[in-house]
């Protein structure tokens, strides 16, 4: 690895990059790194980085919880390394570049609090059972000027080409920026929310699903900037508009043939997938959607989930069963997780609703029939006849489904679980002296 990291420190260094962030998420989601210089890169690839333990008990607001025993004192130090193979060169910051990082113990050996290990133990375990996954995220933000952050980026209308005129410099830049940086846009459009923008990320294994999702922040950051923009992932940027969801696509495969296929329902072990994540849903949105903020945007008719239910083509289903065609192909088949958000950490997202999936295939979970209606015009007799609930809507809700779930809360461990916990619960004590606009406000611009 040292080599390796040698011989790309020497090509950086000979295309003008000065340093290198050593990037991660911490558990609310928010992008945290350490730039080390270009000549140091082999150092930190060999020994690692230097940084506090108390980054897995930081809350969304910076402050520092010591409620997880594990991490109850100000002492504690840890090595963040780089993943060599996954070094960027950043097309909109071309003096710098990127990478993901591993989180270990002082010593070298694993540490039980870093996200992206979570995630390699799912993945390691789906290749246990003979199952591949594929993983691949829709963006959502906000656009304001730099400036000028209470004013809308551009003034709509929804999906309307004119709506982007304005901000054809930074449209152009992301197209090539993604690009450079060896990430694949489906496609970009002006989305429902006011000055909201959506792209989607081209579907790829898990571990590089959640590595692009963080390069793909740091790209559109950067791009904006460059344009006298500012731009907000948050999951709510006012009470009455449409809020940011970070829909994550997955699909699984067995011998090269992706279960979920099949231009109607899913049948067997796909539907036992569908069935599983269905199964943990209110557990999942407790990690995939785990802010306060998170809570407030998954509301009915917004298109973002707020019943437990599954649908075919659903927009209002947190579960939507996208189907193969024969114009798209048996391998367009996908179901899309939409309580999900930018407040969740992407390596732990993906890491339970494989957890959650698996073991749905393993226990054959049922699935019942889909949904096609949005349950928030229902009355309250009509939902509990169909078995529909409501998803968590408060930090106690959340904590209980977690609690509640073996499968979601063991795939994170012990000490993890602990620190996630105890984060959110400091969020919550946070945001329960506070107004709903404060808190909207305060979240506004960690993202």
């Amino acid at each position: 690895m040292t080599k390796a990291a040698s011989a790309v420190a020497k090509e950086l260094a000979a295309a003008g990059v000065a340093g290198v962030h050593l990037a991660w998420a911490d558990n609310n989601g928010i992008p945290r790194s350490r730039i080390v210089p270009v000549g140091g890169l082999a150092g930190a690839a060999a020994r690692g980085v230097g940084a506090t333990s108390l980054f897995a008990v930081f809350d969304s607001h910076d402050a520092i919880t010591y409620g997880h025993a594990g991490l109850a004192t100000p002492s504690g130090d840890i090595r963040l390394v780089p993943v060599v193979e996954r070094i960027r060169r950043l097309a909109g910051q071309p003096a710098l570049a990127w990478a993901p990082a591993r989180q270990l113990a002082a010593d070298g050996s694993p540490w039980p609090y870093c996200q992206r290990t979570v995630l390699e133990r799912q993945v390691a375990e789906a290749g246990r059972r003979g199952l591949e996954f594929r993983a691949g995220y829709e963006l959502e933000f906000t656009v304001a000027p730099a400036g000028r952050r209470s004013e809308p980026g551009h003034p709509g209308p929804a999906y309307s080409p004119h709506a982007l005129v304005g901000l054809d410099g930074f449209v152009t830049a992301l197209l090539n920026d993604f690009a450079a940086n060896g990430l694949e846009i489906g496609q970009l459009h002006a989305e429902y929310g006011a000055a909201q923008l959506e792209l989607s990320l081209a579907a790829t294994d898990p571990l590089s699903a959640a590595d692009d999702q963080l390069l793909a922040r740091q790209t559109i950051h950067a791009a904006a900037h460059a344009h006298g923009l500012a731009v907000s992932f948050a999951p709510l940027v006012g009470l009455g508009a449409a809020g940011n969801g970070w829909h994550l696509h997955t699909s699984v495969r067995r011998r090269g043939r992706n279960l979920l296929s099949g231009e109607g329902l899913p049948t067997g072990e796909g539907a036992a997938y569908v069935g599983g994540l269905l199964r943990d849903l209110p557990a999942l949105t407790a990690i995939t959607a785990p802010s306060v903020p998170s809570t407030l945007r998954l509301r009915p008719g917004f298109f973002a989930g707020a019943y437990a239910f599954w649908g075919v083509e659903n927009r209002e289903a947190p579960l939507r069963y996208v189907p193969g065609s024969k114009l798209l192909g048996p391998d367009h088949a996908n179901v899309e997780l939409k309580t999900s958000d930018a407040s969740a950490n992407p390596y732990l997202a993906l890491a339970v609703v494989l957890a959650a999936g698996m073991a749905g295939i393993e226990d054959d979970a049922g699935l019942p029939e889909p949904i096609g209606e949005d349950p928030g015009g229902w009355t309250e007799g009509e939902r509990e006849t169909r078995g529909v609930t409501r998803l968590p809507a408060s930090p106690a809700e959340q904590d209980a489904a977690l609690l509640a779930s073996p499968r979601v809360s063991g795939a994170l461990g012990d000490e993890l679980l602990g620190a996630f916990r105890a984060v959110r619960a400091s969020d919550g004590a946070w945001a329960a002296e506070r107004g709903v606009e404060e808190v909207v406000a305060a979240h506004l611009w960690r993202y």
